[in-house]
């Protein structure tokens, strides 16, 4: 915790450093810089070289709206904030969660999807937050999942991994008791394991939003907008059914 402390501390500094690329420098070059992890199905994913997944379509679908090309960077998650306040890339759309720490360091655009941290483990594993008493644990590290695993009490070992994909692997292999994840991705990974794991309770719930480096107020307009006109005209249902046969935007 101290380490990830250290991490957003070191994320505030480097927002005043420099300047990030304002919407007028970003229309005139006619490309947009956008980074994502690429590890995180069915959100973003890197298959052989595309990159895929309902955060990369979504990004593309308001690049379209916004008239520019896309130019992608892919980092490990704990490294993509750092990035975005070093002007490697305009904004990052990778699952971040809001979260006030957080919000010190980057400015984040209006929610594009809604979720929650889910329990996932063998059928006769924990289902519950307080089953995890004394149990393993694995999560992704850099992540609110680990975050809120922290908070439960008793919980056993907690073993971190640097993609998401892997702490799902150390559940089916049986070297932890449980996997807590996005509920999405979660879904996903039962139906994968047809009947190997199942699906328990969530641990908290929370906002997904796109990042761009603190104080540009102008992508940020830009990026709202075209959020709001694609989940009006039909876009964002669109993409949102095709990887989850439902609409995940965040509902009052």
């Amino acid at each position: 915790m101290k380490k990830a402390m250290l991490a957003l501390t070191a994320l505030a500094l480097l927002a005043t450093s420099a300047q990030a690329r304002t919407w007028d420098e970003i229309k005139k070059s006619g490309t947009i810089k956008i980074a994502t992890e690429g590890a995180f199905p069915p959100f973003n994913v890197l298959e052989g070289k595309k990159l895929t997944g309902f955060e990369v379509d979504l990004a593309e679908a308001l690049a379209k709206e916004l008239g520019l090309k896309v130019d992608w960077t892919t980092q490990p998650f704990d490294n993509l904030l750092i990035g975005l306040n070093q002007d490697r890339y305009d904004f990052v759309i990778a699952s971040h969660g809001i979260t006030p720490q957080r919000a010190k360091a980057v400015d984040f655009s209006n929610p594009h999807y809604c979720t929650g941290g889910a329990i996932v483990a063998k059928p006769s594993g924990p289902m519950m937050a307080a089953d995890l008493a004394g149990k393993s644990v694995a999560v992704q590290v850099g992540t609110t999942y680990l975050e809120n695993v922290r908070k439960v009490p008793g919980v056993g070992d907690i073993k971190t991994f640097p993609k998401d994909t892997d702490a799902q692997a150390a559940l089916m292999s049986g070297r932890v008791d449980a996997w807590v994840g996005d509920k999405f991705t979660g879904i996903d990974l039962v139906k994968a394991q047809k009947g190997k794991v199942k699906q328990g309770a969530l641990l908290f719930k929370e906002s997904i939003a796109m990042a761009v480096k603190k104080g540009n107020s102008s992508l940020l307009k830009e990026l709202n907008s075209a959020l709001d006109k694609s989940q009006n005209n039909g876009t964002y249902a669109k993409i949102s059914n095709g990887y989850f046969g439902e609409d995940i935007r965040c509902r009052n």
